[in-house]
Formats: C-alpha cells, sequence, structure tokens
C-alpha cells in the first residue's frame, strides 16, 4: 500500500542539504501518488522506488544518488561509480553522411 509519508520522509531525506525546497519535495510526492494510483490498487515497493527515482533523477542528481543508495543497497564506492555512470551516461548523436 502507498503511504504518502514513508515516501515524503525517504525523499525528505535524500534531499538534505540540497537546492530543493518543500513546493518541490510536495510536487514529487505527489505525483508519485498519482502514477501508483493510475497503476491500479496493488502496487509494490520496487514500482514505488522506482518512480521515485525517475523523478528525483529530474530533480538533483546528488539527491538521486542517495536515494539510489538506500533504495538499491549499494555497499561500496563501486556500485556509487556505476550508478553515476548510469546517470550521465549519454548517448552520442550520430553523424549521418559525414566523410
Amino acid at each position: 500500500m502507498f503511504d504518502r509519508e514513508k515516501v515524503a520522509a525517504g525523499v525528505r531525506a535524500a534531499c538534505k542539504n540540497r537546492p530543493v525546497d518543500q513546493v518541490q519535495l510536495d510536487a514529487l510526492v505527489d505525483a508519485v501518488g498519482d502514477q501508483i494510483r493510475r497503476s491500479g490498487p496493488e502496487i509494490t515497493s520496487q514500482a514505488i522506488g522506482v518512480a521515485v527515482l525517475d523523478r528525483l533523477r529530474e530533480l538533483d542528481d546528488v539527491a538521486y544518488l542517495r536515494f539510489a543508495s538506500v533504495y538499491k543497497g549499494f555497499e561500496d564506492a563501486d556500485d556509487f561509480a556505476r550508478e553515476v555512470g548510469l546517470l550521465t551516461k549519454q548517448t552520442a548523436p550520430k553523424l549521418h553522411g559525414a566523410s
């Protein structure tokens, strides 16, 4: 069951000392709640975590990494490095007709 306060507490912890205000936090939690409600009556905690991560990625990279470290159970610096790589990975545009 979706627990708004539990999600809000996790997001607040991830965003602590980051340039994210309460309005942004509330909007993120509301958006996750809306998505979860549209998904149907039964939802997994994994789906909630992924929804939070998707929104944190857009809001603040550091908060995203903090949340991901708990949610995904990071055990060492390699886990952080892997996640940073995924977070910053950008595909170079394909050049058509270049010689």
